[in-house]
């Protein structure tokens, strides 16, 4: 298994490296979106607009060689648009379903939040389930799917804010940060130069099967689970946490206890480890829980985010 890792491990830098070819900077952006797939998750990005994220998502369709669509969210986008529709084929005299955009490895629901609670919630099922249902017929989605989503954090006219249930199949959530100058400078020599690198596929979605089986067998200490499921029950304010009880109306879900394991495990394997440890645990925290937090207005008042209550949840001891 050793020699298996190993192999694992350099064609997963290689990934890295082919996809650095056209993203300048963002290293742990990448690494936790190429984690979050290997785990069978859904990545939602939030940032400015030009910060690279809809081209992260298109490079990393073409690096691992799969198929990739992309949808536009509009407020007036309907969810047959995404999902598709029963068509009347006259010649048949029958309906015919034809397949939306969905129907790919990689979707990209790009500013996910533009679009109506009625469309966003046409990918609950595919994010879930790995299925479509249109009428009374249900449609199995491509395997490996993934739904990478963008949204503007800075701009409410014209948006609708994602449900809580909707933000919790989202296995992590990723703020995109502004490049340096020394970043935006490569960038602008990248992007107006004549000789573009154009990034080559280095494997395929098997990656992510063969990292993940590994990951399965990988054991987490008695400890270190601990550990993990008390950052979870302390995001409930009815636990007695201090911090839970003055500035959170609800806390992480079920969902949030699977996704912290399970990337923890895909970390452990990644940096040839056989086990998972506290620093696993507290890496993968702040993408897997912040988004599932819901803060009240006191949390507002007093200027504290989801990422400071994280922050001091990690800092207890």
């Amino acid at each position: 298994m050793e020699e298996k890792i190993k192999q694992l491990n350099e064609l997963f830098e290689k990934t890295r490296q082919e996809i650095g070819k056209a993203i300048i900077g963002q290293k742990d952006i990448i690494d936790f979106v190429l984690v979050g797939m290997t785990a069978g998750g859904n990545v939602l990005l939030e940032g400015l607009p030009g910060l690279g994220k809809t081209q992260l998502v298109k490079t990393i369709g073409k690096v691992l060689d799969m198929s990739f669509s992309r949808i536009q969210f509009t407020p007036d986008l309907m969810p047959s648009d995404i999902t598709g529709t029963d068509i009347f084929v006259k010649e048949e005299q029958s309906f015919v379903f034809r397949k939306g955009p969905v129907f790919a490895n990689i979707v990209l629901a790009d500013e996910i939040n533009r679009a109506t609670p009625k469309t966003q919630s046409a990918l609950l099922e595919a994010m879930q389930e790995r299925t479509v249902t249109v009428g009374k017929d249900t449609y199995k989605l491509p395997d490996p799917f993934f739904v990478l989503a963008t949204q503007n954090p800075i701009e409410s006219e014209g948006t609708y804010p994602l449900p809580e249930a909707q933000l919790d199949r989202f296995m992590f959530k990723l703020n995109v940060a502004f490049p340096t100058a020394k970043e935006l400078s490569d960038i602008v020599n990248l992007t107006t130069s004549n000789t573009l690198a154009e990034p080559q596929k280095v494997a395929d979605s098997s990656l992510f099967a063969q990292i993940r089986e590994i990951a399965n067998q990988i054991p987490t200490a008695d400890a270190v689970m601990e550990y993990a499921m008390n950052l979870i029950v302390k995001t409930h304010p009815e636990n007695g946490w201090e911090y839970a009880k003055k500035y959170i109306v609800s806390g992480a879900s079920p969902r949030a206890a699977q996704a912290i394991i399970t990337a923890s495990r895909i970390l452990a394997v990644l940096n040839g480890r056989y086990n998972v440890s506290f620093d696993d645990i507290k890496k993968v925290a702040k993408p897997v829980l912040c988004h599932r937090l819901l803060l009240n207005f006191e949390a507002l008042s007093d200027n504290i985010s989801a990422e400071d209550i994280v922050d001091k949840l990690l800092d207890e001891k």
